[in-house]
């Protein structure tokens, strides 16, 4: 049951942050599908800067690869932003180019990296095993992670950030009557471009948190398997609001530490079931969730729509 805990709690962190930054760029007004390559180019920044910086104190570590892991997924979001406000580009198409392009890269890039330290090391993994302790604090048999701790406080920041701040207030009429916005002085480019990058932020983070959730190496031809898209559908089913947000990730984090810790259930193991069905479950549970509820659904009414300043 600890194990189950811990995981849960790992998983549901990935997510809040992940769908923490799709609520922050659709609430601007810009749909955020980039998300799962954000996270992998996060995940690459933090796992490289993991692996260079081991045998240092741990506190250097975890700051240096949270601000790595942060810039590596801002920089990549700007691609989003670039295209799909400056050149008014469909977003749904450019999210899912930066998807493809995002582990494309991300592999390229290590297997550079591999090969410059050993010809003959063609792969794509990047272990990162001596730096990740600097990650746990084993508290009781509890493996208490420092990502868990980073995902509250952000948590509780978005949801300040959101509804008790001039700038969460001016973002979120952005993305529901730019033209509204724009006529009493706000500037729908800036904070739109906000929105973004603080998803490019977010995800970033989740990136790392996520390669890192149980294993000590990465192989990035994998990607993320389909978390970014878990994270929107967490995002939908919380209403684009940080509290419930958090609370449908720990529902579908739950399921999916499930495929980690089954084996020491009895009652599980008794059924006999595939371990390919337990890794299955939270995009499953995800589209009957989705199905049932997207008719409730209250998203951003601008979300999606180029801002047009001409337009009244």
């Amino acid at each position: 049951m600890t194990l189950l805990l811990q995981y849960t709690l790992l998983y549901a962190s990935v997510l809040i942050l992940v769908a923490l930054g799709g609520c922050f760029s659709e609430r601007s007004g810009v749909i955020n599908l980039g998300l799962e390559g954000i996270m992998v180019m996060g995940a690459l920044g933090g796992a490289l800067t993991m692996k260079y910086m081991a045998g240092l104190p741990g506190i250097v570590i975890v700051l240096t690869t949270i601000l790595i892991s942060a810039l590596f997924g801002l920089i990549y979001s700007l691609l989003l932003a670039v295209a799909c406000i400056n050149f008014k580009a469909d977003q749904t198409i450019v999210g899912t180019a930066l998807n493809l392009l995002g582990t494309a890269l991300a592999t390229v890039i290590v297997k550079a990296v591999n090969t410059a330290a050993n010809p003959d090391d063609v792969s794509s993994n990047v272990q990162y095993i001596a730096a990740k302790k600097s990650l746990i604090v084993n508290i009781g048999g509890f493996e208490f992670n420092w990502f868990m701790l980073l995902a509250f406080v952000l948590l509780i920041t978005a949801y300040v950030l959101l509804y008790k701040t001039r700038f969460g207030l001016r973002l979120m009429a952005c993305g529901e009557h730019p033209q509204a916005a724009d006529s009493v002085g706000i500037n729908v480019y800036k904070m739109r471009y906000a929105g973004v990058m603080i998803s490019g932020v977010l995800g970033g983070l989740g990136g790392i948190v996520y390669i890192t959730a149980g294993v000590s190496e990465w192989k990035f031809e994998n990607g993320v398997a389909g978390f970014g898209f878990l994270a929107l559908a967490v995002m939908i089913f919380g209403q684009w609001k940080p509290l419930r947000i958090a609370l449908a990730a720990l529902l579908f984090g739950m399921f999916r530490a499930l495929s980690n810790v089954y084996s020491g259930f009895d009652f599980l193991t008794a059924l006999n079931i595939p371990s390919t069905v337990y890794n299955m479950m939270p995009y499953i549970i995800s589209l009957l969730v989705l199905t049932f509820t997207s008719k409730n659904s209250k998203a951003p009414k601008a979300e999606g729509i180029p801002y047009d300043k001409g337009q009244r």
